[in-house]
């Protein structure tokens, strides 16, 4: 009989590797890395193929038969058979290079396990903070650092007014909201980089993500699964329906990521 991982390992693998790739990415931030570019002209360092390496041979030895899609493979045109009907991971080992290579602190790493087009885990860490967000749909998400493991839970929109967290790089003024929070006052507007940004609406520290630009599956898929873990939502700006996965080319539409 096949080995065959419970869900629950996945998870708690998920997060120890997001956890060994973010002291990687410290430590090669400590020492100095070298800076590249894409052939789509985004910025790649050392640390996202150190972290990715370390990711790639962690899930693959779990278990071999998931297929994994991983942004610095992907950029090299190595990416396995994978669609909206079956099981494969997406990962980004180094979310928010921008931030990275600008010595900010709000990079992050994402490992996601997509099933069936929709997120079912995934692990988000924020190593310059000390932090990994983790979930399982439908079984809770939680945050853990220095003190230990903490449940976290989406929250519902305050009478004061609405948090938005928005992208530090990508998009001026005051963004579009989905219909569901249309006409509600904001009560502030925090910029953020990376996945970071889903985190928060995780914890109830926030209550939507707005992103209109481009994004990718692996940017989203880790940070959809504790997003939803938490009692959120992450939907297409397309028609607001929750955001799938397995689309030709990885790319996403424009996204919401709302909290209760």
């Amino acid at each position: 009989m096949t080995y065959r991982p419970s869900d629950e390992a996945l998870m708690q693998l998920a997060a120890t590797l997001a956890a060994e790739a973010g002291a990687l990415i410290l430590r090669v931030r400590e020492r100095g890395f070298a800076v590249d570019r894409k052939v789509d002209r985004t910025l790649v360092t050392d640390a996202d193929s150190a972290a990715e390496a370390l990711i790639l041979e962690g899930l693959r030895r779990m278990d071999p038969a998931i297929p994994v899609i991983a942004e610095e493979e992907a950029a090299a045109g190595i990416a396995p058979e994978a669609g909206a009907e079956t099981e494969f991971w997406l990962v980004d080992p180094l979310d928010g290079t921008r931030d990275f290579v600008a010595g900010l602190d709000d990079f992050a790493v994402n490992i996601g396990l997509v099933r069936h087009g929709r997120p079912v885990l995934g692990a988000v860490g924020v190593p310059a903070r000390g932090q990994v967000f983790y979930g399982q749909v439908g079984h809770g998400a939680f945050r853990r650092d220095q003190a230990g493991d903490h449940p976290i839970a989406a929250r519902r929109p305050p009478d004061a007014g609405l948090t938005l967290v928005v992208s530090r790089f990508h998009g001026d003024g005051l963004p579009h909201l989905p219909a569901m929070l249309a006409g509600r006052p904001i009560a502030q507007m925090i910029r953020m980089g990376s996945a970071a940004k889903f985190c928060w609406v995780a914890d109830g520290r926030a209550d939507c993500y707005p992103r209109q630009g481009r994004t990718m599956e692996w940017d989203s898929a880790a940070p959809q699964a504790v997003v939803e873990a938490a009692g959120g939502r992450v939907l297409s700006a397309e028609d607001e329906a929750p955001l799938s996965y397995g689309k030709p080319g990885w790319e996403n539409p424009g996204i919401f990521c709302v909290g209760r």
